[in-house]
């Protein structure tokens, strides 16, 4: 009996050991393999930027008049109006390392800030969307969203919210339109979001 545990402990050890060095040795080839993306990131030459998917926030959207505005409804299409005058471009799961070897070091700080506009207008379109809705202009709330989920967002809340607002104009049917749309987004949230909608989806 103590022979057993004796040989159990060795061969429990020994795969563990071997099962340490073979993890060891993925991190340490994976650790290498960033360095040496990062390190020909570094000195990729600045390229154009014209083939960028540039976001244009639709006129619609710029000079809606909802019914029943108030200031805060007012703040919100002013700031999206303001937001307008940038370039805007979605570089979500995309890293700077990916950035700077498809366009080349110089273009980074360039390309931070087009995300940076990026992030205000899909938190700034799902406050619009969500003030439109609790001024009862549930239409503008729609085309809010609409255009939001157009530019691949993966703001979670403006996916559930436009298929309550589906749901509630009953087109819930629309809700298959949305999981589809949400099949691009980039980012970690798609999962999630593709499972919730799936769950609001008509029976």
């Amino acid at each position: 009996m103590y022979f057993l545990i004796i040989a159990s402990f060795l061969t429990f050890s020994i795969v563990f050991f071997f099962r340490l060095r073979h993890i060891k040795s993925i991190e340490s080839k994976a650790y290498d393999e960033f360095w040496a993306r990062e390190n020909k990131a570094n000195f990729t030459r600045k390229k154009p930027l014209d083939n960028l998917d540039y976001i244009t926030i639709p006129d619609g959207l710029l000079h809606m008049k909802p019914e029943n505005s108030n200031d805060e409804l007012d703040a919100c299409i002013r700031d999206l109006n303001d937001l307008s005058e940038y370039k805007i471009v979605n570089l979500t799961g995309y890293t700077n390392t990916d950035l700077k070897l498809e366009y080349g070091t110089a273009n980074i700080t360039i390309l931070s800030e087009y995300d940076f506009h990026y992030t205000n207008l899909v938190s700034l379109l799902q406050k619009l969307a969500e003030k439109l809705h609790e001024s009862g202009n549930d239409a503008l709330a729609i085309m809010t969203l609409e255009f939001a989920v157009s530019t691949n967002t993966d703001v979670s809340k403006s996916y559930y919210l436009l298929a309550q607002l589906y749901s509630d104009a009953h087109t819930p049917e629309k809700i298959f339109d949305l999981m589809e749309s949400a099949q691009n987004i980039r980012s970690m949230q798609r999962d999630v979001i593709l499972k919730r909608l799936g769950e609001l989806l008509p029976i």
